[in-house]
């Protein structure tokens, strides 16, 4: 018979109220070490530290945790009240002084225009206790954060992510040899040493670069395991060298300056990717090109999957896209969305290319701006040259635009489609 099922009967309430909290307690404190340390990783950083309370037992066990997170939800107070500077400085040395053994992840985001002089020390303490995965984003206002030279001694780093930092190499240092994934936002560091930076990364497989600013010279990617990489700037900044194995790409789109500056060449771009699996690309970039050719004068036999950005008022834009359409023989998955431009919206048919078929096609989602005639034309092509079709999804990127979508829908589904298998599906937002 359970102990509380035989004596709960015969004990007073406060007594029986004493005798669980006791036992609990005693359940608490006498818990495996891994059990314990199970518990505190999957908590909040500062539910673990409150963890000191339960018993003297419990008191110091956050200590000894690999895994750190200081970011909002540590910083803020009642009412979204963020912490002074000289509050968090207190915390970050108290954790310091207090941590034993070795930090293997470490994630420090610092509320915007607040400066933190105890990085420095941070970063080397860090440094010492093995670090393998770092994420540092600091959006001060003003100066960017200057990386100290510990840490670049911090060499079994495998994850890195800076965020308004300013990096200057040590005549010694050459490169992180065991990091695999790298994410630098709004980085600042000259377009050699990045590209040296990249190079000397051997084990590297996954790369988000976002530069707002475009460099006087062109980053060259040098990264024969690279897998994934997102980019998010001028196309005109970045030369992919040797990337045999880039199955994942994402070129995303940052404002820049195009007057006077040399033009960007498509077919050059994208003549190393015999290995690239799923692409997705803001058509804005079109706007770099030079030239764009009906395709490119070869076939990227590996892409399945596929997701545009697209203005289909802007003729370059369109262009592009179907240039690289038809390039892509295997494709099985299309995402297209319009993007919002200053266009006219006037309802207007668009002559598009009869020449293009997707043989492979299977499933299309089109996230559409106003159901005008133009994604008409667009969606009756795709199930016109699709004779594999199976379902091809329909969604408004407005909510006022959602009546006339769905009246769109209706009427592709009386369109005789390549693919007796196909399927016009409205998706309600």
């Amino acid at each position: 018979m359970c102990i509380f099922g035989y004596y709960g009967t015969m004990m007073p309430p406060e007594a029986k109220k004493h005798c669980c909290e006791s036992l609990h307690l005693d359940v608490l404190s006498n818990l495996p070490e891994n059990v314990i340390d199970a518990i505190l990783m999957c908590l909040p950083f500062k539910d673990a530290v409150r963890t000191s309370i339960l018993s003297n037992i419990w008191r110091y066990k956050w200590c000894r945790l690999p895994e750190l997170t200081l970011d909002d939800t540590v910083w803020k107070i009642k009412k979204n009240v963020i912490f002074r500077t000289t509050e968090i400085t207190k915390i970050v040395y108290h954790i310091l002084i207090l941590h034993e053994g070795p930090i293997t992840k470490f994630t420090l985001c610092v509320p915007k225009s607040r400066s933190c002089p105890m990085i420095d020390d941070l970063i080397y303490f860090l440094s010492k206790n093995g670090i393998q995965h770092l994420v540092l984003r600091l959006p001060f206002k003003g100066d960017p954060y200057e990386l100290p030279p510990s840490f670049f001694k911090s060499l079994q780093l495998r994850h890195l992510t800076l965020q308004n930092c300013l990096i200057f190499r040590p005549p010694t240092f050459k490169g992180f040899d065991r990091l695999i994934s790298l994410e630098l936002c709004e980085v600042t560091i000259s377009s050699e040493l990045l590209g040296s930076l990249i190079s000397h990364c051997l084990l590297l497989e996954h790369l988000v670069l976002h530069i707002e600013d475009s460099y006087s010279s062109v980053i060259e990617i040098n990264a024969p395991r690279l897998k994934s990489f997102y980019f998010s700037g001028s196309m005109r900044s970045i030369f992919l060298k040797n990337i045999p194995l880039l199955a994942k790409l994402s070129l995303a789109y940052s404002e820049t300056d195009y007057l006077g500056a040399e033009k960007w060449d498509i077919v050059k771009f994208f003549e190393s990717f015999s290995a690239l699996e799923h692409l997705y690309a803001n058509m804005l970039f079109a706007a770099e090109a030079s030239e764009v050719p009906t395709r490119l004068p070869f076939n990227l036999n590996c892409v399945k999957e596929l997701d545009l950005s697209v203005d289909l008022y802007n003729s370059v834009e369109v262009s592009c896209a179907l240039c690289l359409i038809r390039s892509f023989p295997y494709l099985q998955y299309m995402d297209i969305s319009e993007a919002y431009g200053k266009y006219d919206t006037a309802d207007r048919q668009v002559e598009l290319p009869s020449d293009v078929t997707f043989n492979h096609l299977r499933e299309v989602k089109l996230t559409l701006a106003s159901g005008s005639i133009i994604e008409m034309q667009f969606a009756k092509l795709l199930l016109a040259k699709s004779p594999m079709l199976v379902k091809m999804l329909l969604q408004s990127c407005a909510a006022k635009g959602s009546a006339t979508v769905k009246k769109l829908a209706a009427e592709l589904t009386k369109f005789q489609p390549a693919s007796p298998k196909a399927e016009v599906v409205f998706i309600e937002n």
